[in-house]
This record gives C-alpha cells, structure tokens and sequence, in this order.
C-alpha cells in the first residue's frame, strides 16, 4: 500500500499571508477610490509629467523583477549551475530596492491619480485599461505581503515560497504591461 507524502505544516501561514494581502489591497483601493487625486507632493524626477516619471521607474521595476525571477531560479537549482555565495545577498538587495521603487510608484499613482472608474468630474469615460491596472496596482501591494510573509515564515509549507513569488511576478508584470507597455505603443518613451 503507497502513502502520499503530505507537507505536515498546517495552511495557516498561507492563509493568514493571503487574507492580510486582500486586506492590504482592499484598502489601498478603497483609499484610491476615495482620495481626491491632486499632484501636490508628487515628483516627476526631471521628465515631462509624473506618468512618464512612472513607466520609467516601473521600467526599472520590470528588471529588477526579471533577474528576482532569475536569482531565486538560480539559488534554487533551477538553472543547471550552483549559485554563487554572493547571490543571496545580491538577490535581497534588488528585492529591497524593488519593493522601495515600487512603494514610490504606488504612491504616486494612489495620490495623483487614484482608482478611477466610470466617469470623471468632466465627464470624460474612464478607460478599461486604466481601471484594470488601478485595480491590479491594488493587487500587486496585496501579493507583496503575501510574497514578505512566506519568505520570513519558517513554518509556512515548502510550496508556499515559490507560489507567493510567482503570484508577485505575475501581478507586477501585469501592472506594468497595462502602464509602461501602454504609455510605450501610444506616445513613446518618455523624455
């Protein structure tokens, strides 16, 4: 008779991680929703307009996620090669300054534009793609406690780490396709 091996540890660490990420999500689109967007306290770092600031810094983000992507296959022995001793730390590093540039783009696209739907004050239609990515922005916040919480829980089940990264990944991918690869095929890099 065969017995199926089963991860002993309980769903609670996984199920705690993704209750508090719709948490965190959910008020972030209720804040967006609610705020009144204005670009006082917003920056454009130089360029045109604070968009554009945006699908350049989430630019960054998208290679920064890409070799996150890259790292932890390779630290895991998925790419054929041991890791180098110096990746962990290289791995954390671009994690952290992913998660800061991504807090600043968040921030700058919850107060100056907000999450819009419908129809503005103007009567201009909202478009799908914007509340689409506004809604997705909500998400990506929400799957990063979830991704922050499996990777320092020591009691989370193995297949917790690589499926809240993945998550993420996708998340933030998606984001970024519905700015960057948006702003990108209709005005072009930004100046």
């Amino acid at each position: 008779m065969s017995h199926a091996t089963t991860d002993p540890r309980p769903m609670t660490v996984p199920l705690t991680a993704c209750a508090a990420g719709a948490v965190v999500a959910l008020l972030l689109g209720v804040f967006g929703r609610v705020h009144d967007p204005t670009l006082s306290g917003t920056t454009t770092l130089g360029y045109d307009t604070v968009l554009a600031m945006k699908v350049v810094v989430s630019s960054v983000i998208a290679l920064l996620a890409l070799l996150q992507l890259l790292g932890a296959l390779w630290l895991y022995g998925k790419l054929g090669r041991p890791a180098p001793a110096w990746l962990g730390r290289v791995h954390r590093a671009c994690g952290a300054l992913a998660v800061l540039l991504m807090l600043f783009v968040g921030y700058h696209c919850l107060w100056a534009l907000g999450l819009e739907y419908g129809h503005l004050p103007d009567g201009e239609e909202v478009s799908l793609r914007t509340v689409v990515h506004g809604v997705l922005g909500c998400v990506v916040f929400g799957a990063l406690v979830v991704k922050v919480v499996a990777v320092r829980s020591h009691r989370a089940p193995g297949w917790f780490l690589p499926i809240a990264g993945g998550l993420l990944f996708t998340v933030l991918v998606l984001v970024i396709l519905t700015s960057v690869g948006w702003y990108v095929g209709t005005k072009g890099w930004p100046t």
